[in-house]
């Protein structure tokens, strides 16, 4: 059978845990030749939508697989993607415009050994999931070793699994919280509270959240970098998910940051390629960086360089990307728990056969 979930089972059935240790395996798996990635592929109509001048649809997919995870995942969206201004700074938009004013993503996964389909799933919750524990992951192999303070940058979707995954990992004396909207930087913060029943604070400043911080985690949909700098201090783990594409020349790091980072280590290099990431392919190309410099996290992870080697350097972690076999490695875990608490509709996996060679 052919298990079919929605998010509200992948939301009970998957835990941060759970999630940075498929995630790590994976990596481990990749730099060993033992899994395979992928990279990510947007395709855009070369025409506006007449409904929704300014937007385009565009279809956006990625896949990978590992030998322990034991499938293969497909993660795909069908999107209606385009650009707005908020307060006067640009943003990107994925408006919900499928049926019941949502929207359509989905994640795949097909067993290694059988072939056939074993699970079908929203990508909405495994997709913040599985880069919040991409992100664990950074911070577990380059962080101070008993980091005290932790500054977060942004209070949306992804700075929810971020502070969540990261206080799982390090027992923080104290987080701070820094976004623009204040106001709801403040709610972001009361319901993080809560839900980790321990003080989250915000601050009205990016100065204040990267001054006395251990590490830096930016969580944001910010275009443009959301510090200075000037400001990093000897010690310091510092994190990014800004990552560009095709469409969008987001970051959220600038190149003094990069520039003074001891070790810069990012997911993927290929995608920052082909991509023209201005964090990453630019700063090699301008000289503020060397591109034989900048190394993979597969490559941490796998022993095949080192992190951190003393207590004063500044590491820098850009998770530039997303990736197929975080689908695998998370999806794999999801499928796993949700089997055993009974979770999901199951499907006639016949359904999604054929008897005819395809």
């Amino acid at each position: 059978m052919t298990l079919l979930l929605s998010n509200e089972d992948v939301e009970r059935a998957l835990t941060h845990q759970d999630a940075l240790s498929a995630t790590e395996a994976i990596l481990g798996e990749l730099a060993n030749g033992q899994a395979i990635n992928r990279p990510r592929s947007q395709t855009y109509m070369p025409v506006e939508s007449k409904e929704h001048p300014g937007f385009r649809y565009r279809f956006k997919s990625q896949e990978g697989g590992g030998v322990g995870s034991g499938v293969w995942a497909l993660r795909i969206t069908s999107d209606m993607a385009g650009f707005s201004y908020t307060a006067g700074v640009k943003r990107r938009r994925i408006l919900p415009v499928a049926s019941g004013n949502r929207w359509c993503g989905l994640v795949i996964l097909f067993d290694l050994e059988r072939l056939e389909p074993v699970a079908i799933m929203p990508d909405g919750v495994i997709q913040k999931m599985r880069v919040a524990a991409m992100s664990a992951v950074g911070a577990k192999y380059l962080a101070p070793e008993k980091p005290r303070v932790l500054g977060l940058f942004g209070s949306g979707w992804q700075a929810s699994a971020h502070v969540q995954s990261l206080c799982s990992l390090f027992p923080f004396e104290r987080v701070k919280v820094y976004s623009p909207n204040q106001e709801h930087c403040r709610e972001f913060c009361r319901e993080m509270s809560e839900k980790l029943g321990r003080s989250i604070e915000a601050v009205d400043s990016a100065r204040a959240a990267v001054d006395g911080s251990d590490c830096i985690q930016a969580a944001t949909a910010a275009w443009d970098p959301v510090f200075d700098g000037h400001w990093i201090e000897k010690g310091m783990y510092v994190a990014s998910i800004g990552g560009a594409d095709g469409s969008n020349k987001r970051r959220e790091i600038d190149d003094e940051t990069i520039k003074r980072a001891d070790l810069y280590i990012v997911h993927a290099k290929d995608v920052a390629q082909q991509d023209k990431s201005p964090d990453i392919w630019d700063a090699a190309q301008n000289g503020i960086i060397a591109w034989d410099a900048i190394h993979e996290i597969q490559e941490l992870v796998a022993g095949q360089i080192k992190g951190r080697t003393s207590a004063d350097q500044i590491t820098l972690y850009n998770n530039n990307t997303g990736s197929g076999i975080q689908f695998a490695a998370v999806g794999a875990a999801v499928l796993k728990r949700a089997r055993a608490m009974g979770l999901g509709k199951e499907l006639p996996t016949e359904w999604f056969l054929e008897s005819v060679s395809p």
